[in-house]
Order: structure tokens, then C-alpha cells, then sequence
């Protein structure tokens, strides 16, 4: 009779220990699904930006690079598709052209005047605002060297236009009250064509360069300078040994940045009015070239262009990895 309550207890045991089973059994499904329907609605809110990237970018990018070894022509539909496929043929070509090479030339001479000028003005601001004590007067000087940076740039390049006028610009008056006889045809002139490019160009990127390098600043440690001057270090010795330095990693962003601009073919194409390059293609820079022969030249030849721009991404890409290389070995 003793049994009976001891089986029963055991078997009620059992049946709350199945209980407990199917119990964490639900529980696990029911987290499980709301695990699932969590990462859906993940999933649900990334899929735009998703769908746009792979429509405005990854598309674009799979296209140009089919394109750049094809004959791809905009008005001539034989060309269209795959066949229009000539595997190297506009590489060839490309490596045989006259004009594209002489426009890389005057690219890389634009890019050489350009950086070291943008590059040295931008730091020396961002230096000097740095130093101003007033909270109001540091941000206001920040306000106006941004200021060109929102300006579109086909109303900076009219700008400048009216400034380069040969007859009633502000540079030429002010030089001939200067008692410059004959000043420069600025726009005019195939010596002083691309000369023209580098200011508009510097004053456009120089507001962004300079807040870059001002946040570099900011954020260096004012006890290393005040330790510095304690040691007798004077102000060229601070920005040498402790400014450079510590903004070595901005330096990185600001000339990888700056590598961009290799082409200028916006600023050239607004200023000149054209996709000439200027007079005498005095300015025509390889990204105007490029631009040129897809869409205004003959039938429009987007596979040789889609050529030349990939090879312009490559030079880009390497520039990139030699400035990588440089300041990491620098840090090092």
C-alpha cells in the first residue's frame, strides 16, 4: 500500500518534468521566431540602401569594366551588348594616342602645381585658426574658409571667369593699375590657360582641407604643447615635432582626397566653357578628354572612354597605395 503514493509522486514528477520540456520547448520556438522576425526586420530596413547601392553603384561599376573592353558606341547599335566585345583593342589603341597621353601630362602637371599649393595653404590656416583664442572669431574664420566649398561649382568657375576677363576682370585692372602694360589673356592665352585652372580649383578644395586639418588639430593633446614650451620649444619647433607629426593620419585622408582631382573636369569644362580643354588644349586634362569623346565627339565612343577611365582609376589607385605605404613606414 506504501507504493501506491511513491509511484504516483514519481509518475506526477515525470509527467511536471515532460511538462517543463515542451514548456522550454515553446519557449526556445517562440525566441526563435522573434529572433527571425528581428533580423527580417533588419533585413527590411537595410534592403533600400541595399537595392541603391547595387542599382548606382555595383551595376555601374560591372558595366564600365565589360565597357572598357568593348567598342561600345551610343549611336551605333551593332556595338551594343556583346558585340561589341574587342578584348584589348581599346587598350591598344589607348596606348598609341597622342591626345590621351599628352592630356595625362597636362593632368599630372595640373595635379603638381595643385596639391603642394592646396596642401600647404589649407594646413598653414587651420594652423593660424587654431591659435585664436576668441570662440566666436575661430568659428567665424571656420564659416568663411568653408564658404566656397557649398558653392556649386559652375557658379564658382563664373565667378573666376569674370575675375579672368581681359578687358574689365578685377586681376587685369588691378595690374594695370599696377603698371603691367599688357596683362595675360587669362582664358585666352594657351601659356596661362592651366595656370588659370590651379586657383579656382585650390580656392573650391581649400575650406575642406583646412576644417580636416583643423579637427586634426583639436584633437592633439594641449599638455604635449604646453610640456613643449616648458622644455623651450618655440613655435616652429612645436608645429615640426609635435603638429606634423600627430597629424600624419590626416595628411593620409587629405592627399588621397586630393588624388582625386587629377583631372579637374568639371572646374576645367565650367571655366573654359567647353570640353576643348581651353585654347589650344592648353587645359585638357585627361578626365575632360574622357568626357569629350563619350559624349559630344563622332558617335560617341563610351567603351574607349570607359578605357582611359579605368586606366585613370588605376593610376588613382596606385597613388593611393604609395601614400599608404609612405606615412605608414613614416609612423613606423
Amino acid at each position: 500500500m506504501a507504493e501506491a503514493p511513491r509511484i504516483q509522486r514519481v509518475d506526477e514528477v515525470r509527467a511536471q518534468g515532460r511538462l517543463a520540456v515542451v514548456r522550454e520547448f515553446f519557449r526556445e520556438l517562440i525566441h526563435l521566431r522573434e529572433q527571425k522576425w528581428g533580423n527580417l526586420w533588419g533585413y527590411f530596413f537595410i534592403a533600400p540602401a541595399v537595392i541603391m547601392y547595387l542599382i548606382f553603384e555595383a551595376w555601374p561599376i560591372l558595366r564600365g569594366l565589360f565597357m572598357a573592353f568593348s567598342d561600345y558606341r551610343w549611336l551605333v547599335r551593332e556595338t551594343h551588348g556583346w558585340k561589341g566585345f574587342n578584348g584589348l583593342d581599346n587598350w591598344i589603341e589607348m596606348f598609341h594616342d597622342p591626345t590621351f597621353w599628352k592630356s595625362l601630362g597636362i593632368a599630372a602637371k595640373f595635379t603638381l602645381m595643385f596639391m603642394p599649393t592646396a596642401f600647404a595653404l589649407a594646413l598653414g590656416t587651420a594652423v593660424l585658426i587654431s591659435k585664436v583664442k576668441n570662440n566666436f572669431m575661430a568659428g567665424f574664420y571656420r564659416v568663411v574658409a568653408y564658404m566656397p566649398v557649398v558653392l556649386p561649382v559652375s557658379v564658382a568657375m563664373l565667378v573666376w571667369g569674370k575675375l579672368y576677363d581681359v578687358k574689365f576682370g578685377y586681376l587685369n585692372v588691378l595690374l594695370q593699375k599696377l603698371g603691367v602694360a599688357n596683362p595675360p589673356n587669362w582664358l585666352g592665352s594657351p601659356k596661362v590657360a592651366l595656370y588659370s585652372l590651379v586657383p579656382p580649383t585650390i580656392w573650391l578644395r581649400f575650406g575642406e582641407w583646412t576644417l580636416l586639418f583643423l579637427i586634426g588639430i583639436y584633437n592633439i593633446n594641449r599638455e604635449v604643447y604646453e610640456a613643449a614650451m616648458v622644455d623651450g620649444a618655440n613655435g616652429w619647433q612645436q608645429f615640426a615635432y609635435i603638429t606634423v607629426p600627430l597629424l600624419k593620419p590626416v595628411f593620409t585622408l587629405v592627399l588621397v582626397l586630393g588624388s582625386g582631382v587629377i583631372s579637374a573636369t568639371v572646374e576645367s569644362m565650367a571655366l573654359f566653357g567647353g570640353t576643348n580643354g581651353g585654347p589650344g588644349e592648353a587645359a585638357l586634362t585627361t578626365g575632360v578628354y574622357v568626357y569629350r569623346t563619350a559624349f559630344i565627339h563622332g558617335d560617341m565612343r563610351m567603351g574607349y572612354a570607359a578605357t582611359m577611365s579605368l586606366f585613370l582609376g588605376i593610376i588613382n589607385m596606385l597613388i593611393t597605395a604609395v601614400v599608404f605605404i609612405t606615412m605608414r613606414t613614416e609612423r613606423a
